[in-house]
């Protein structure tokens, strides 16, 4: 090896070896926007239930296993807030309140069909 090809390679090792990676402080993401868009653990299973059709809440709260009303009611402020699905409430005794899919919760229903297969082929 000559003296140049000696010194070119100890170069490169330098370099290489003195390389350090830089820590990124926070990545925008698109995926963490939607999760911070669907929400909790209760709102897939919300969605779940809101793909068959509008239901009310009692039936929303008995089709989801374990819920409790303040966390199913929580769940459905947020689901609300972030335009993934509206409320309708009717002036009887006592209050019916409805619930039903926006578009843009609509456009939810491919990515839960895609983590079902992902469950059933895993799990």
């Amino acid at each position: 090896m000559s003296l140049l090809e000696n010194e070119t390679n100890t170069k490169s090792i330098k370099t290489n070896s003195n390389y350090i990676p830089k820590q990124p402080v926070h990545i925008e993401c698109s995926i963490e926007r939607t999760l911070d868009a669907i929400g909790g653990k209760w709102s897939f299973l919300v969605l779940r239930e809101l793909f068959g059709g509008t239901k009310r809440f009692g039936v929303l709260q008995k089709k989801v296993n374990g819920v409790s009303p303040k966390s199913l009611t929580e769940t459905l402020r947020h689901l609300e807030e972030q335009g993934v699905l509206e409320r309708k409430a009717y002036a009887t005794v006592p209050v019916t309140v409805e619930y039903t899919l926006t578009p843009k919760g609509h456009d939810l229903h491919q990515i839960l069909k895609e983590m079902k297969l992902w469950s059933a082929k895993w799990s």
